[in-house]
């Protein structure tokens, strides 16, 4: 059995913007509960979560790291996770295993980008938060403004549990022990406002209140818990992770206030596929069959493959035999560990609400669930939406005859964020990788090369371009070769047509009475898909056009399928010399969210960029969404620009809308460029 029962465990993500103290906080929970005997530093790489080399060289978190420790006979689990924009793959990652998010603040710099963005999506999730202000004890501060900023950014529901005192040396408590000065606002207030906010949730609890005054804190327990599920309450904290003023006072509020895994809101698990899928409700109870979601895969080139499971119901041992999602064939676990940073810990079993990883089980994958029972194998967790990755780049390999080991490198680095994919464009014959911004790939790019010893040179990918017709017309032409034995005959008469946009191609065999046999009809096709490959003007793939076979002639011994095959292509290439063939381009759906003071700066970007702003929302908190359309060629360094005019606070998205023609400055580049090539091979 599990060391800890369930109610003795707690899980929290501490999630945030880059520089809020979230790796140090980390550490001193650590070291408040003996977990570790000192404090390491950012300074000099000797944190417990920042142990990857890479982490240690750029001075701050890039993956989610999750650690352990003990405090008064409960078990915490702790997820520190990354805070900046281009990794937010892994934060949100984190989310799936925990009960709790600790949504952490730079006292100095207030509400930040990320900020807001974690608090949303662990809303969203359904999960219970925690705003935690760092840094208390720095110089030149507003700690009365930070609270106000939080109140109107996430709502009068956040209430400080302490408030800190002796400038920013301690913290006071607001709810157990309401006594003492705090450096601002009143203590009995504050507690005050607690115990109103909570007492809301239970009526039966309330006219207790209203009848004697005041309510033990040993009767709040159940509504407090309640009040965190509902979101009624989100109870904010104050601390210093650098001196430890809080830390103390925060490990209570863990032990005492946060949710155990039989507490929590329970995950969202659905049975089933598409239409047919049925929400699953699975119970924190050790004695049911195991149901364990993954959320991080590491894959580390000496030691192999790590899959980082929650596990949510039943009790997972050594010797257990897991299904790994919809897969038939079981696995043994023959190791079972419990994480400290880069330390694996192995435990005998973890029931509900552990978190535990397994290794060199290459069949596990990312957001899989394992499981112990065939029954199960349909039963996942409803998928985060993570942002796109649309910061790309073109890759290759610097020594050739590496492309294949290059391929099974990128395959490792997809399986571990789900942030990062990998691509092939059949249309420029490209391998592209594409992150959620240029410091993302640049790290991802850098591990290669540390890691797995990989050298690859990249480049922007060029741009999918199309081509197109604008009006019919007629094309013919005869294949006709005489070698002395049997000969080659195929002639073919056709008809091209343009379509509308996004209707791709069509191909109709129009001949009448059998001037060219059934047989070679297939041939006249692969002819004309031959030139759609490689259109005439610039050298992009065809669409958008029908192509219409309505005579030809054929000979009883002569004509063969290469002789049709030949004649098609040639006929086709006719009539595109007279439709009038144009490029076209990408056009993308964008959405920009930013602050609202610079939405006039981005929308004259926009359209200068020749895009188009479809409409703008306020949003919570200051900001703004803009949509439009904009050309895929005008924004795929748009990311920098975006930074350059919002000071880093601003994002976006793009997918794909659909095409249209290019100008025709970019039509004759293109054509010019293209004729270049072909002289030039």
């Amino acid at each position: 059995m599990p060391k800890f029962a369930t109610d003795s465990l707690r899980t929290i993500a501490l999630v945030g913007h880059a520089g809020a103290g979230k790796t140090t906080l980390t550490e001193s929970l650590l070291h408040q509960s003996g977990a570790i005997g000192a404090m390491g530093s950012l300074e000099r790489g000797s944190t417990v979560s920042d142990f990857d080399p890479l982490e240690k060289e750029h001075g701050h978190s890039l993956n989610a790291a999750i650690v352990h420790f003990e405090s008064s006979d409960t078990r915490v689990h702790l997820i520190d996770t990354p805070g900046y924009p281009d990794f937010m793959g892994q934060a949100m990652g984190a989310l799936e295993a925990v009960e709790t998010a600790a949504v952490v603040i730079n006292a100095q710099n207030g509400i930040e980008m990320i900020t807001t963005r974690m608090m949303h999506w662990a809303q969203k999730r359904n999960l219970c938060r925690v705003v935690i202000v760092n840094k208390i004890d720095a110089e030149n501060l507003d700690l009365p403004r930070v609270l106000d900023d939080i109140k109107e950014a996430f709502g009068k529901e956040c209430l400080p549990i302490n408030l800190p005192a002796a400038g920013g040396t301690k913290v006071v408590d607001c709810f157990f022990n309401p006594e003492g000065e705090s450096d601002f606002s009143s203590v009995e207030d504050a507690h005050g406002a607690l115990v109103d906010q909570v007492v809301e949730v239970d009526e039966e609890l309330m006219a207790l209140y209203l009848e004697q005054g005041d309510i033990a804190p040993e009767q709040l327990h159940a509504p407090f818990e309640q009040a965190l599920r509902e979101g009624h309450l989100v109870p904010v904290c104050f601390v210093s992770s650098k001196t430890g003023a809080g830390v103390r006072e925060l490990l209570d509020v863990i032990v005492k206030l946060l949710p155990n895994p039989t507490e929590g809101n329970p995950p969202l698990f659905v049975n089933g596929e598409g239409d047919a899928a049925v929400e699953f409700h699975s119970e924190p109870d050790p004695a049911q069959h195991v149901l364990a979601h993954v959320f991080k895969v590491t894959v580390d080139p000496y030691v192999g493959k790590l899959g980082i499971f929650r596990i949510h119901q039943g009790t997972v041992t050594k010797d257990t035999q897991l299904f790994v999602g919809d897969g038939r064939k079981p696995f043994k676990v023959g190791h079972l560990f419990m994480l400290r940073g880069k330390e694996h810990v192995e435990v005998d079993a973890g029931g509900p609400g552990d978190i535990c990883a397994v290794a060199k089980v290459e069949d596990i994958y990312y957001d899989a669930v394992l499981h112990d029972a065939p029954d199960d194998a349909h039963i996942h967790l409803r998928p985060l939406e993570f942002p796109k990755p649309i910061f790309g780049l073109a890759v290759q390999p610097t020594r050739r005859g590496d492309e294949q080991r290059l391929s099974e490198i990128l395959r490792k680095l997809e399986t571990e964020d789900p942030c990062f994919k990998v691509e092939h464009s059949a249309s420029t014959n490209e391998t592209i990788v594409r992150g959620l911004g240029d410091l993302h790939l640049r790290c991802m790019l850098e591990k290669m090369r540390t890691h797995y010893n990989m050298e690859i040179e990249t480049r922007p990918p060029r741009i999918e371009y199309r081509e197109t017709v604008t009006t019919n017309a007629e094309g013919h032409s005869r294949h006709k070769k005489q070698t002395g034995g049997a000969g080659q005959f195929g002639e073919v008469f056709l008809r091209i047509e343009p379509l509308p946009r996004g209707a791709g191609f069509e191909f109709v065999d129009q001949v009448k009475g059998g001037v060219i046999p059934n047989q070679f009809i297939p041939a006249v096709e692969k002819g004309v898909r031959q030139v759609l490959e490689a259109g005439p003007t610039a050298g992009y793939p065809m669409q958008d056009l029908r192509v219409i076979v309505y005579d030809g002639k054929s000979h009883p011994v002569d004509s063969k399928e290469v002789a049709f095959m030949s004649a098609g292509r040639k006929a086709f290439l006719d009539a595109l010399a007279k439709a009038r063939p144009i490029v076209l381009e990408p056009i993308v759906q964008i959405e920009i969210t930013a602050p609202e003071p610079n939405m006039g700066d981005l929308t004259g970007d926009l359209s200068a960029r020749r895009g188009q702003v479809n409409g703008t929302d306020s949003m919570r908190g200051s900001m703004i969404k803009i949509t439009g359309i904009v050309p895929m060629a005008e924004v795929s360094n748009y990311q920098s620009r975006l930074k350059s005019i919002t000071g880093g606070h601003g994002s976006y998205s793009l997918e794909f809308s659909h095409y249209e023609a290019a100008p025709p400055s970019v039509q004759q580049q293109l054509a010019s460029d293209y004729k270049a090539k072909r002289e030039e091979d």
